[in-house]
């Protein structure tokens, strides 16, 4: 079983195209190319956190047709109809998980300090699309961020080791 992170995928959602200079002609590339990266990696018995923004509107028509024990940490865009698919594996606003024996703290939005900052913890986040740097401690983990595609616990691990301290 492999634990997988994504962030923003925002099916479904024209707009975001252009905001985000996303390299897609129109949504239906888009949420073609984000289900196809997604199923590509993700295992059916591997659990996967979204940081939230996962869909526009239609959730059961995208969540279904994705592999893997889905869990939602809620964005700013993930209305009453996200957040009550009853796909989810789970539904929170906030969560820490262990793994590989750290902490590791998942939010929507970057945070400057979460639980167990001083103590190695690590935040994983979304929200704002690439826009700010990582450190040996925190990322973003949106899909603008890791090639439209999850990414995995040991991925993320690699990269946090080659950012600079917090």
């Amino acid at each position: 079983m492999t634990t997988w992170f994504t962030a923003d995928l925002h099916f479904g959602h024209e707009s975001i195209i252009r905001h985000c200079h996303r390299p897609f002609v129109g949504v239906a590339e888009m949420d073609a190319v984000l289900a196809a990266n997604w199923n590509a990696r993700v295992q059916p018995d591997d659990d996967v956190w979204c940081l939230g923004d996962f869909c526009w509107r239609d959730v059961a028509r995208y969540g279904a047709r994705l592999s893997g024990r889905k869990h939602l940490v809620t964005g700013n865009h993930d209305g009453d109809g996200v957040r009550d698919w009853l796909g989810w594996a789970s539904v929170q606003p906030y969560r820490e998980l262990k793994l590989a024996g750290r902490r590791v703290v998942l939010f929507h939005y970057p945070i400057a300090e979460w639980n167990g900052f001083f103590r190695g913890a690590v935040h994983l986040y979304g929200h704002v699309h690439g826009s700010r740097p990582a450190t040996s401690t925190s990322c973003d983990v949106g899909v603008d961020c890791w090639h439209y595609a999850p990414v995995s616990w040991q991925e993320i691990e690699g990269f946090l080791a080659c950012q600079p301290a917090a």
